[in-house]
């Protein structure tokens, strides 16, 4: 069995970006940061930042559009894939992204101080059919 399944929470680093294929299909793309601090050995706070790449496509990416700002925080559920092309010179390029599946808007500035973090949430979720050309799993062959 594998498993393909990233999760982030993060800050947006722009707007999204929508734009139609020609198939006709709506596809978005953001940005989104995650800090980790830590202590190094002598004691010094460390910070890193790392920038992930997000694809949302169909409803999700319109309504990512819409609703998901710059600097806004959100959480990610999806699976991570890797693309590779050849540009112009003819070199191999690779980008790795993360294609949502499911999206998750933090707190919006402004709110009232008194909502819970449920209130002030917004979930955003468009169901993903799994690729036709996966096995469907038998619950008998699990070894656990």
């Amino acid at each position: 069995m594998n498993i393909n399944r990233a999760l982030i929470c993060g800050n947006t680093t722009r707007d999204p970006e929508v734009k139609t294929i020609p198939s006709g299909q709506n596809v978005a793309t953001f940005s989104v940061a995650t800090n980790r601090t830590w202590t190094n050995k002598s004691g010094q706070k460390q910070e890193e930042v790392d920038f992930h790449n997000i694809v949302a496509w169909g409803r999700l990416a319109e309504i990512v559009g819409q609703y998901l700002k710059k600097g806004q925080i959100v959480f990610v559920e999806g699976r991570i894939h890797t693309r590779s092309w050849e540009d112009q010179s003819g070199n191999k390029k690779y980008r790795t992204e993360i294609i949502a599946e499911k999206v998750q808007l933090g707190p919006r500035s402004g709110m009232a101080r008194n909502e819970s973090a449920e209130e002030r949430s917004t979930e955003i979720h468009e169901e993903v059919e799994p690729s036709k050309t996966e096995e469907e799993i038998n619950v008998d062959e699990i070894p656990f």
